[in-house]
């Protein structure tokens, strides 16, 4: 992996995946996060996002609750996990935390995290309030 294409490990909101990958969690209500931009996004809302200046993917997924198509979400995960191989990713939702660490548990499900520990390993390393309804955390344990 050349860490000079993927986020600092300190960076605001970088979650480092045991294979090392990095990537970034963030809330899309509060400013951009100073240092460079990602190169690839995967943003976690009930409506499509404003455009941005760099490639993403949407995916439809109401506040609290969990993805419209699971399977498109399955397939968009998996498309960030392995874009973070090597690639600046950036996985957002309004607040950055609930959808959000969903979607950090489940990439650390697909780098290799067990599924029940999945939900503890993004609170132990991303946000101690990643991950917010009992259904989300019902996903990530069924995540595969």
């Amino acid at each position: 992996m050349d860490t000079s294409e993927t986020w600092k490990p300190d960076g605001e909101g970088v979650l480092r995946l045991p294979s090392g990958r990095l990537v970034r969690g963030r809330g899309l209500r509060y400013p951009l996060p100073p240092g460079p931009r990602p190169s690839y996004a995967l943003y976690l809302l009930g409506r499509a996002p404003e455009p941005v200046d760099w490639a993403y993917r949407w995916v439809r997924w109401p506040d609290f609750r969990l993805p419209a198509d699971r399977t498109d979400a399955a397939d968009a995960l998996r498309e960030a996990w392995r874009r973070a191989d090597g690639e600046r990713v950036e996985v957002a939702c309004g607040g950055g935390r609930g959808r959000t660490g969903t979607a950090l548990a489940a990439l650390a499900v697909l780098d290799g995290v067990p599924a029940a520990e999945a939900v503890a390993y993004v609170r132990a390393h991303y946000s101690p309030r990643a991950v917010e309804t009992p259904w989300q955390r019902r996903y990530v344990a069924r995540f595969s």
